[in-house]
């Protein structure tokens, strides 16, 4: 185990490692946009996303999740040499075989689902009212889930090959318990003046088993933005990467590695983003 501590990255986003029964989930500081990770690591954000993860984990007592233990006081004692490097932001977690599909959940209209629209007025497959805007509420919030790819970028499906990839039990129960988190997600949001405008899920199996697992309701995971400066038609400022990731788009950069470095102010900004985010979703204080 101490040669597996030894040999973590800290160049990567996330890292696993095998503590024979369970797996220790290890976020680092590091970005990913465009699926590409970035030479640039932005301060606290792997704490933001381990303990806002754990907050939800332990808020959403109805859905089974894989954390054991985010507190290193009850972590093994052979990780105690480990203090420094993942207090705060790790977690030990049950092992679970992944599903093959990302569950994303939208409540607005943005990103590559106001791209599709505009094109077709669908989001996976979907038929929306005419007239949406950028940044405009849905009906009701639509799962639009989409394949992992290890190579490139993710691809959105829609419900029926969804079914096929995982089974129709397993992808209707999934659908009905991403937008039930995401429901009660955003209600806890909105009392904290953020917009939960669309987040993603990934669920998998232990001992057949549905749990929640990997991160939750996160500035990674999630588009987050600010009610009171929300406006529909509008690219509202977000809470989360976003605001990476429209910096990036002023660059002559083709989206694939390496990818540029980040000029200090915006490090900082997105660094300020992702801790204001936990507080005012969490009302505490971030640990370490």
């Amino acid at each position: 185990m101490a040669s597996a501590i030894q040999r973590f990255k800290p160049s990567r986003c996330k890292q696993n490692i095998d503590l024979r029964e369970s797996l220790l989930f290890v976020a680092t500081d590091r970005l990913s946009a465009f699926d590409v990770i970035l030479p640039d690591p932005i301060p606290h954000k792997g704490a933001v996303l381990n303990q806002l993860s754990a907050f939800w984990f332990r808020r959403f007592t109805f859905m089974r999740n894989h954390m054991i233990a985010d507190e290193f006081e009850n972590f093994p004692s052979e990780l105690r040499p480990f203090r420094k490097q993942l207090e705060g932001r790790s977690m030990i977690v049950r092992k679970a075989e992944p599903l093959s599909v990302e569950c994303v959940v939208r409540g607005y209209l943005a990103g590559s689902g106001w791209k599709e629209y505009q094109q077709s007025q669908s989001v996976c497959g979907l038929k929306l009212p005419p007239g949406l805007q950028l940044a405009s509420p849905l009906p009701e919030p639509i799962f639009t889930p989409a394949t992992k790819n290890d190579v490139g970028h993710d691809e959105n499906i829609d419900m029926k090959e969804c079914a096929r990839i995982l089974g129709e039990e397993v992808a209707n129960r999934v659908k009905y318990l991403s937008l039930e988190i995401y429901s009660r997600g955003r209600e806890h949001a909105a009392q904290r003046g953020i917009i939960v405008a669309d987040t993603k899920f990934e669920f998998g199996t232990i001992d057949g088993k549905l749990f929640l697992i990997d991160e939750c309701l996160t500035p990674d995971s999630s588009r987050f933005w600010p009610k009171d400066q929300y406006v529909v038609g509008q690219s509202p400022p977000s809470f989360d990467k976003q605001f990476v990731r429209d910096y990036l788009e002023t660059l002559d950069w083709d989206k694939t590695p390496p990818a540029p470095k980040l000029p200090g102010d915006v490090i900082a900004r997105t660094a300020a983003k992702y801790l204001e985010a936990f507080e005012r979703l969490t009302g505490e204080k971030l640990k370490w």
